[in-house]
C-alpha cells in the first residue's frame, strides 16, 4: 500500500478545519490543519505537504495571497485547492490565474471533497500502478489482464476487467460513479454498479459484506488489497 498523503488544511473557521481533519483522516489521508495563512507559512517552512486545501477568505493574510506565496517559494510545486464563497467568481479566477488546481464553492459535501483531493493527488503524483493486486487469495496482473487463483485463471468479462483494472490502479483510493462509467464500456453509472456486483461474486469471500470492492458513499467504490 502507498504512503498516505499529507494534507495541509488551512481554515479559520474551527468548525470547517475540524470537519476537514476528521474526514479526510477516515479517507486514509494524514491531515494538519492551520487556523491563519501565518500558522500555515510555518508549517510549509518545515513540513512536507503532498496537497494545501486554502481558504480563500480569511482575516490577515487571505488564502489568494498564501497561493502567490506557496507558487514562489520552495513548495511551488504542492497542488493548491480553494475553498470559495459560492457566487465569488472574481476569486475563482485570480486563483486559477495565481496557479491553483481546483476550487470548491462553500458550502460543500464532503464526498466531493475528498473526491476533488483524490483527483489532484493521482494527477500530481503519477504513481506507476502495482504489477499484481492480491485478494483473499486471488491475485490480479493487470498488465496480463488475468485473475487467478493458483494455478486457476478466473474468467472475468471485458467490463469487469475494466472496472477491474482502473480500480486497481488506484487501490485504496476512492473512484466516482461517474469516472468508472466514462473509462469502461459500461456507460452509464447504474451499469457500473451492476458490474460491481458480478464482480464482487468472483473476488469477495462473502459478496454480501465486501472487504475488497468497497462502497464509499456519495463517491462510487475503492479496491482496497490484502
Amino acid at each position: 500500500m502507498k504512503e498516505p498523503a499529507h494534507i495541509l488544511v488551512v481554515d479559520d473557521d474551527d468548525r470547517i478545519r475540524d470537519l476537514l481533519k476528521r474526514f479526510l483522516s477516515r479517507e486514509g489521508h494524514r491531515v494538519t490543519a492551520a487556523g491563519d495563512a501565518a500558522a500555515a507559512r510555518r508549517l510549509l517552512a518545515t513540513m512536507e505537504f503532498d496537497l494545501a486545501i486554502l481558504d480563500v477568505m480569511m482575516p490577515g493574510e487571505d488564502g489568494l495571497s498564501l497561493l502567490a506565496a506557496i507558487r514562489t517559494g520552495r513548495e511551488k510545486e504542492t497542488p493548491v485547492m480553494l475553498l470559495t464563497a459560492r457566487g465569488q467568481a472574481s476569486d475563482r479566477i485570480e486563483g486559477l490565474k495565481l496557479g491553483a488546481d481546483d476550487y470548491l464553492p462553500k458550502p460543500f459535501e464532503p464526498e466531493e471533497l475528498a473526491l476533488r483531493c483524490a483527483a489532484i493527488l493521482r494527477r500530481s503524483h503519477k504513481d506507476v500502478p502495482p504489477e499484481e493486486v492480491e485478494m483473499s487469495g486471488l491475485v490480479f496482473n493487470a498488465a496480463r489482464g488475468e485473475l487467478r487463483e493458483g494455478d486457476k485463471r478466473i474468467r472475468l468479462t471485458d467490463a469487469e476487467l475494466q472496472l477491474l483494472t482502473i480500480l486497481a490502479a488506484h487501490a485504496g483510493e476512492p473512484v466516482s460513479r461517474e469516472e468508472l462509467a466514462s473509462l469502461t464500456s459500461a456507460g452509464m453509472e447504474r451499469s457500473v454498479d451492476v458490474q460491481v456486483t458480478r464482480l464482487r461474486r468472483k473476488i469477495e469471500p462473502n459478496p454480501r459484506e465486501p472487504v475488497h470492492i468497497q462502497t464509499v458513499r456519495g463517491v462510487g467504490y475503492r479496491l482496497m488489497p490484502d
